[in-house]
């Protein structure tokens, strides 16, 4: 039936386009280069003089080459490059030293080695509200928009990039509200419905138009008058338990008064090495390919979530000085790229991202450099990286202990500012592979720079050799940076009612109704 509307709604009014459909003298610029991913990576490959890589783990325990689980084996190079050492040896004993000298340090060795650099100049995004509905979320009554962001592609027009996201905000709560932008998939969550008495015009004048389409539909409604083939969706639900630690993160957020935006990443970047040439990255590089220090998905859609932060600013709905990131898996990596290098993000929710996240590089076990490098995920880091897992090239082979930055880092790049990194259980299905032990590590070396700038870490000494990762469902919440493992699977939903109380307390943030 909806296939049949939609049809006939074509045939009424026709297809109308978003963007207007100017002509382009695609002659004027260069010829966007359509590789497959394999052949993309053979092209970094090339670039980086590596002849061949060492081949990735294999996730499945019983494989003749997978991964490693024995922790004796895990830790080739246990030394980590210490957050608060200069590279020319001096101590960081200042904040104004760590934010003046050691943290551009740490960024520009992670942006050459990981994750790749911003272009110079990204081009503006302009917001527009395609719809804009007042809706009931549960009990909570919204105001839900889905907006589209343009990006300006005057400088190569044969790329376009419209970056998608919905917007839902309580309106029973007074003054601005925070915000946690979340990497996944929009869509508007309970659209409004006409009244009954619009319902009615609207069948009336629907059967009209079926009837001009197919004459013998006139048949089939006299035989059941009463029929209306446009009903209502059922309403908010008065009569639902109120919001608990067992509801969707999104009820959760708007019951304790925080708005929420959903952001597809991949309406900025795809999520595929295919897609490179295409996208923001291929817009910025007029249809070419990458050269090795550009940057990747990871900080393409982390540019995205800034984009978002950016209309957010302009919302009087919005209090932009608490804006948070989420993410779970690879968005969980870019969720916490995104925190590290955007400092205007107060707080990020960073979902079993793994390696790439807050797992430490150099440690070998489950997935490891060599996972992120083959063809399926090489995109989400800079071309770089992918010499860490070269067995052959011109300079040699490297493995991840040749890295002169990790994880730990890459956290501490968020200090002093909220950071709640969240895995689950493997028995659940947030596998072994993350390796939760290398996450707890790098989270318990990052504490130093948090205790440097005045915040608190996770309440632990900062020696991440002898520190024992804690017991399933024992948060270390007391600090600006928390760390919790829940009982669950492959999410951060059970943590959803640990981190909102843990925000609102150090954000202080206090829900007033409206009356």
């Amino acid at each position: 039936m909806k296939r049949l509307i939609f049809i006939l709604l074509i045939l009424k009014f026709g297809v109308s386009s978003y963007s207007q459909n100017i002509p382009i003298d695609s002659t004027k610029y260069p010829k966007p280069v359509i590789f497959s991913a394999q052949q993309d990576h053979d092209n970094m490959l090339k670039q980086l003089g590596i002849n061949s890589l060492r081949p990735g783990p294999n996730g499945n325990e019983s494989a003749p080459n997978h991964a490693n689980y024995d922790e004796s084996l895990a830790n080739p190079c246990i030394q980590l490059p210490d957050a608060l050492t200069l590279n020319n040896g001096k101590k960081v004993t200042t904040s104004d030293m760590w934010w003046k000298q050691r943290r551009p340090e740490i960024i520009e060795d992670l942006e050459n080695q990981m994750y790749g650099k911003l272009p110079k100049v990204t081009p503006n995004v302009s917001w527009k509200v395609k719809i804009a509905d007042r809706e009931f979320v549960g009990r909570t009554p919204v105001l839900a928009r889905q907006l589209v962001g343009q990006v300006d592609n005057s400088v190569y027009p044969l790329i376009n990039v419209d970056i998608n996201m919905v917007e839902v905000l309580p309106t029973n709560v007074k003054g601005p509200v925070p915000v946690l932008i979340m990497f996944g998939f929009p869509a508007l969550p309970s659209p409004a419905q006409p009244s009954p008495a619009d319902m009615e015009k609207i069948n009336a004048a629907f059967k009209e138009m079926m009837i001009k389409s197919d004459p013998e539909m006139k048949a089939i409604f006299d035989k059941y008058p009463a029929y209306s083939p446009v009903t209502r969706l059922p309403g908010p639900n008065w009569f639902a338990p109120a919001t608990n630690g067992d509801s969707p993160p999104t009820e959760q957020l708007l019951a304790a008064g925080w708005g929420y935006v959903t952001l597809d990443p991949s309406s900025i970047q795809a999520d595929n090495g295919a897609g490179l040439t295409k996208g923001i990255i291929g817009l910025v590089n007029n249809g070419q390919p990458r050269k090795p220090d550009d940057w990747g998905a990871l900080r393409a859609w982390s540019w995205g979530a800034a984009r978002v932060l950016d209309y957010l600013e302009t919302d009087p709905m919005v209090d932009a000085k608490k804006v948070g990131i989420e993410g779970v898996s690879r968005y969980g990596k870019a969720a916490l790229v995104t925190l590290a290098f955007e400092p205007r993000f107060a707080v990020g929710l960073i979902g079993s991202s793994g390696k790439g996240g807050a797992t430490l590089e150099r440690r070998v076990f489950g997935e490891a450099v060599e996972s992120l490098a083959g063809t399926g995920e090489y995109h989400w880091m800079a071309g770089n990286y992918l010499k860490y897992a070269a067995s052959e090239a011109t300079f040699g082979s490297k493995t991840g202990c040749d890295l002169t930055v990790d994880s730990h880092e890459l956290i501490a790049l968020c200090a002093p500012r909220l950071t709640f990194i969240s895995y689950g259980i493997p028995e659940k299905g947030d596998s072994k592979w993350l390796d939760h032990q290398g996450s707890f590590m790098a989270t318990v070396a990052a504490g130093s720079v948090f205790k440097l700038l005045g915040a608190r870490d996770i309440g632990l000494s900062n020696d991440y050799v002898k520190e024992k990762m804690p017991p399933v469902l024992s948060g270390l919440l007391d600090g600006e940076l928390a760390w919790r493992q829940h009982d669950g699977g492959h999410t951060d939903a059970p943590n959803f009612q640990f981190f909102i109380p843990w925000a609102n307390k150090l954000l202080k943030y206090s829900k007033t109704t409206n009356q």
